[in-house]
């Protein structure tokens, strides 16, 4: 990945060092690692970051890094990539795995799937996620595959540009066919896992649309978008207004025979894409196992 800039007048006189971390958005952590492996250049000519800019230099910067990754083992496990160039990685997330190696999960997550999927191809990276999802929810989730994407997205996500809609079955019919559920989530006490509402909490905003209701199954089909990222928010929100996930058993003592994990997919994502600068839109349709509840719903 290559980022470029040419010096205008507002430029000159200013050290290299402004317009990296100013006009190029390149972190202080980051100019670093591509200081000390000589990756920027002005004219063509290797500089040091204190290199005084004059009016048309050219800047650029070589953000490809081989970086180890030596605490993730690689592990053959089946990816479902729906995007991939030389900034992203986008798979639809199956259930039942976790996304990154965890004390309690040291292997056999997606990020060894990756680690091996690289080592196929020759590639040296370090397994970047922009954004997770619990091990039972399964869709879109995206990697980035260098440190100026990782960090380009995280900004995207603060600022509300990132944007992700998830599909879940709830147990219960919302009194409304859209709502928005504004209600502080924090961990709760005692536990490593689990969230619940507080006023201690950090601000949560869930919007939610009803898609679809089944009266005789007391359950609906919302679609569900995020304007903040908590831990287990759609969740927590939907067991605070009594229609929890179908089969979540984590928040709700309702058992679900019909599927057997909680019913919640993530949908849809939105991006800016970090080089181009132009939107992107990813879309990964229902699983097998959420497609076969609403068939039974429908009947």
């Amino acid at each position: 990945m290559i980022l470029e800039h040419s010096a205008d007048t507002s430029d000159a006189g200013k050290p290299l060092k402004h317009v990296l971390k100013g006009r190029l958005k390149i972190s202080e952590r980051l100019v670093k690692k591509l200081k000390y492996q000589n990756k920027i250049y002005v004219n063509n000519e290797p500089v040091h970051v204190n290199y005084t800019l004059r009016e048309n230099d050219r800047v650029r910067v070589e953000i490809e890094l081989e970086e180890a990754c030596e605490y993730i083992e690689p592990q053959n496990i089946p990816l479902d990539i729906i995007f991939e160039d030389h900034c992203l990685l986008v798979l639809n997330k199956q259930p039942g795995i976790v996304v990154h190696p965890t004390c309690s999960h040291p292997d056999s997550t997606i990020a060894n799937g990756i680690a091996y999927y690289l080592k196929q191809k020759g590639v040296l990276r370090k397994i970047r996620p922009v954004s997770r999802l619990d091990r039972e929810t399964s869709g879109i989730i995206i990697f980035a595959k260098n440190q100026f994407v990782q960090e380009t997205l995280i900004r995207q996500m603060q600022a509300g540009i990132f944007e992700k809609e998830y599909l879940g079955i709830v147990q219960g019919i919302p009194p409304s066919m859209t709502g928005t559920i504004d209600l502080p989530i924090d961990r709760k006490p005692g536990s490593i896992m689990l969230r619940h509402i507080s006023d201690t909490g950090a601000p949560s905003v869930t919007h939610y649309e009803v898609l679809e209701s089944f009266s005789k199954h007391r359950a609906a089909l919302l679609r569900f978008k995020l304007e903040t990222g908590r831990t287990h928010q759609i969740r927590v929100h939907c067991q605070a207004m009594d229609f929890p996930i179908y089969g979540d058993t984590l928040y709700s003592d309702n058992f679900c025979g019909l599927i057997s994990r909680q019913a919640l997919h993530s949908h849809t994502t939105k991006i800016v894409h970090p080089e181009t600068g132009k939107e992107v839109f990813f879309n990964a349709g229902l699983p097998s196992d959420m497609k076969q509840v609403l068939e039974i719903m429908r009947a």
